[in-house]
């Protein structure tokens, strides 16, 4: 096993001392305190109830900790996952979830063996910003019903439009004691950290507002009478029943958990890292993230990954190595065993509260406009994944949005290349210092130059100007040494060339061959069809392979 497919704990407790077990103690119990509304307000906004959330953030947040690549990465249920994990229960219920997000796990695991955690990164970054912000739209919406106390006796639909204008027509049912309780709530998240970062301020608003609640009688709905008590006691775990035909339909479901959790988490990784001067091992991150999700839905649980703001919590709050994480799980734990009862009596109008600071950050409006500012192309794929993120759906959105990024990349490329005759005198000056020039081109050798990566993006450009060629040359010299990259299509062409010149007469010189170029050529076949002879090193030796060939054609 390579050393970056080695858990960060095996490293960590090598060095490790009771000063670092105290620090790391005292950072997990902190953020197991902080984890605890946010794992039950994510459940909840998912359509499930607020045992999953928490058994996912004791389970996953262990496993992530304990197995993953980052000294102090915090796993848990996070807000991104939100709109798949309802939609997908909406589909197919918590066994299609369970399912999904078993898929999912199994798909992280093998990128992560793959060693294809580095490939997730290159995710173009309005994709990102694009569906993170539609994601934080869709959070923020589904919670204005708790926030605002709305008696909604159908429910609330899935869909954003629908959403909205059922919100619109029971909005006279709104509760003032609910909406108090939601803005008290968003009013201590907001400037209990002006007053200490000691006491986490969504715990504050926790025990603050449900005190409120229960002492004043207020008629504010808590989780207890929508869910009923909160099981304290560890599940039992179990495999779900589900139809063979249902798991090709949950394949994409599954592929949009997978790129989802892989993102987040490597992302979360690598703010980390910024912040402690360390560097995390994205492969093993990857594998801890799958294995988490593998295990954690047997248990009840629902998709995790790793969970940004309570990292930096953790990082601020001491926590430098994975054992931090472990005690946040198992505080939670000891929480939900012995005082699971008292988390029935939190407000909804306090979840909702938490949910929209949560939306608020997420959203990352800041750089979202910044982004409005950039290149017409980059700005239109932000605005197309934020669009369907939250009037369509995530995994349409996660794929469009990569699709139309990838053409507006190889449309950049292929504008990037260049292929010029290069054997009458060149206009630009920096070329005419040119080593080209310090030799005289015989008659009838024409010269062609690709200058950038040739590539199928720039195969039209590589016809037009080949097929611009009058007459036929003896030689036909095609200098590569501006092109690092060939592609299956550019061998294509290359092949049609060498032949079409073979019945024109014409003799195909190719020169300054990398090593990329020379090896997909020679695993082409192409070395037999152009003759090695023909492959030379530079412009001098080509000019010198033209002179041997014109030779017996002017003793003629």
């Amino acid at each position: 096993m390579t050393r970056t497919l080695v858990p960060k704990l095996f490293t960590a407790l090598k060095t490790y001392n009771r000063e670092r077990a105290v620090a790391d103690i005292t950072a997990g119990v902190i953020v197991g305190v902080v984890a605890l509304p946010l794992a039950i307000a994510f459940a909840i906004a998912s359509g499930l109830g607020p045992q999953a959330g928490l058994y996912t953030a004791i389970i996953a947040g262990f496993l992530i900790s304990a197995l993953g690549g980052s000294r102090v990465q915090i796993g848990g249920p996070t807000g991104a996952f939100v709109v798949i994990v309802y939609g997908i229960v909406q589909r197919f219920g918590v066994a299609g979830l369970t399912v999904a997000t078993m898929m999912a796990g199994v798909i992280l695991i093998v990128l992560g063996i793959a060693k294809l955690g580095g490939a997730i990164k290159f995710i173009p970054a309005p994709v990102v910003t694009g569906f993170t912000s539609g994601i934080a739209v869709i959070i923020f919406s589904g919670e204005l019903r708790d926030f605002f106390g709305l008696t909604m006796p159908a429910g609330v639909p899935a869909e954003f439009v629908a959403k909205i204008e059922a919100y619109a027509t029971h909005a006279g049912s709104a509760a003032p004691a609910a909406v108090a309780i939601a803005a008290l709530t968003v009013a201590i998240l907001v400037f209990w950290p002006r007053v200490t970062v000691k006491v986490p301020a969504p715990f504050v608003a926790l025990i603050v507002t449900t005190m409120i609640v229960q002492l004043g009688h207020l008629p504010v709905e808590t989780i207890g009478s929508r869910f009923g008590s909160i099981d304290a006691s560890f599940p039992v775990p179990h495999l779900p029943a589900i139809a063979l035909h249902d798991l090709s339909r949950l394949v994409a479901p599954a592929f949009a958990i997978a790129m989802l959790g892989g993102i987040e988490s490597l992302l979360s990784a690598v703010v980390a890292d910024g912040m402690i001067g360390g560097r995390h091992r994205s492969n093993m991150e990857l594998i801890a993230q799958g294995i988490a999700n593998v295990i954690t839905p047997m248990f009840g649980g629902i998709p995790a990954t790793g969970a940004i703001a309570r990292t930096a919590t953790n990082i601020k709050a001491g926590g430098r190595t994975p054992v931090a994480g472990m005690v946040h799980s198992i505080t939670l734990l000891l929480i939900t065993l012995f005082f699971g009862r008292w988390a029935a009596l939190i407000p909804m109008a306090t979840l909702a509260g938490i949910l929209v600071i949560v939306a608020y950050h997420m959203s990352e409006w800041r750089t979202f406009r910044g982004m409005l500012a950039a290149p017409r192309g980059d700005v239109a794929v932000l605005l197309v994944t934020f669009g369907l993120t939250v009037f369509v759906d995530l995994t349409v959105a996660l794929g469009v949005g990569m699709v139309l990024a990838s053409f507006l990349f190889m449309q950049k490329m292929a504008e990037a290349t260049h292929i010029t005759a290069v054997t009458e005198m060149f206009a630009d000056d920096s070329l005419a210092r040119d080593e080209l020039f310090d030799q005289a081109i015989p008659k009838g050798v024409q010269i062609y130059e690709i200058d950038g990566p040739f590539f199928f993006g720039a195969a039209e450009k590589f016809k037009e100007t080949m097929g611009s060629i009058e007459r036929a040359p003896k030689v036909l010299i095609l200098r590569l040494r501006k092109v690092e990259l060939l592609d299956a299509t550019a061998l294509a062409l290359i092949r049609e060339l060498a032949k079409k010149s073979a019945r024109d007469g014409t003799t195909l010189v190719l020169s300054n061959l990398h090593a990329q170029p020379m090896e997909a050529i020679a695993r082409a076949g192409l070395s037999a069809v152009i003759g090695s002879e023909n492959m030379v090193g530079d412009i001098g030796a080509a000019l010198a392979r033209a002179r041997a060939i014109l030779r017996p054609i002017s003793n003629e």
